[in-house]
């Protein structure tokens, strides 16, 4: 939280729809992906500017640029001036700590989704923000970095018999996001084994490491639940627009996604009650670890509390004590140790407190 705001601190002072790029900054080159395609023909380029990409508005094509990096202000200030963008949507863009959300112009729409991706086997979970600006015959995907998530995407624009390949830049952005959404279920598979992995260890041997990893993974869930939930709002959104850049037909494939959603939110809210109930168990456990002890430790100072009452009484400093005269005192004063000990030994197995 304190490098968030950190981060955004940079931001203070200056007038609104100023360009800062607020967010991690990451080693990497940038690049600018270029993928022009329509039914018949596709083409890639790496492009250094976006002023390379401006012929492609006159071409009867839909035009893909995947934008690869935000440290790079001039960038994004290029692609606001050469189409017409909104100075708060490109300052949404570089500040990289937006919730999701739905914004809709004139003549392009405005999409913002997290996507989620395992850091480490010890459920890191890794947030990147990913910008989408709709246009007419343009698809802009802002990227924090580099990545692999969009190449099964890239991988079905080759093939020509493809949908994407003959539908248009609403359809496209479908697309993109149900890639996005599907990476959330293998989170989520990821997590039923952790959860599941954590439940065994909680019913056979708990420890301190149990408990970390109890509130490392209910941490995680906050922040996935906070990146999650507000995509059923935008989407909700999306099917209720009415804005000519979104086909009716292409809306029904934005239902899909919101079904996924809420499949996944549930599963979410789900594994927060559950860990809420192993946190329970693992605080009950403990205390039935320690009651254990306890007993434990009171039957024996429950054996040695008679044993001491008859140590301290001979050893009292009284001249008339007709037994420390006694040639049989101090073995039978074991003899009386032992058989209370005996007895009181077997009065708590009878009663099965030991």
């Amino acid at each position: 939280m304190s490098k968030i705001k950190r981060h955004l601190s940079k931001k203070s002072g200056l007038p609104p729809g100023s360009l800062v790029h607020v967010g991690e900054v990451h080693d990497h080159e940038h690049r600018i992906s270029v993928i022009s395609y329509n039914g018949s023909t596709i083409e890639r380029h790496i492009v250094k500017s976006i002023e390379e990409i401006l012929p492609f508005k006159s071409e009867d094509k839909i035009t893909w640029v995947i934008i690869d990096g935000l440290k790079d202000v001039s960038i994004i200030d290029a692609v606001g001036q050469h189409f017409d963008i909104h100075a708060l949507v490109l300052e949404d863009i570089l500040n990289t700590h937006q919730r999701p959300k739905y914004d809709e112009f004139e003549d392009y729409l405005y999409i913002v989704i997290k996507a989620l991706s395992l850091k480490n086997t010890a459920f890191q979970v890794q947030y990147e923000q990913i910008s989408l600006l709709i246009l007419d015959k343009f698809v802009f995907t802002f990227k924090e970095k580099p990545s692999e998530i969009f190449d099964p995407i890239l991988s079905r624009l080759d093939n020509d018999k493809s949908h994407i390949r003959n539908l248009g830049t609403d359809y496209l952005a479908y697309v993109i996001m149900d890639t996005v959404v599907d990476e959330y279920f293998s989170l989520q598979d990821t997590l039923d084994e952790l959860v599941e992995s954590v439940e065994d260890e909680l019913m056979s041997n708990p420890s301190i490491q149990t408990l970390t990893s109890i509130q490392r993974i209910k941490r995680e869930l906050i922040f996935i639940r906070r990146t999650i939930s507000p995509l059923r709002e935008l989407l909700a959104s999306i099917q209720r627009s009415e804005s000519a850049l979104l086909d009716e037909h292409t809306k029904r494939y934005f239902g899909d996604v919101y079904d996924h959603v809420i499949s996944v939110t549930e599963a979410m809210e789900s594994y927060r009650d559950l860990i809420a109930d192993m946190l329970d168990i693992y605080l009950s456990s403990i205390s039935n670890k320690m009651n254990e002890t306890m007993k434990v430790l009171t039957v024996f100072a429950s054996i040695f509390i008679p044993l001491t009452f008859i140590a301290g009484v001979y050893g009292m400093n009284f001249d008339y004590m007709p037994e420390l005269k006694w040639k049989w005192g101090y073995p039978a004063l074991w003899g009386v140790f032992i058989a209370i000990s005996l007895f009181l030994l077997g009065y708590f197995k009878k009663k099965k407190w030991l």
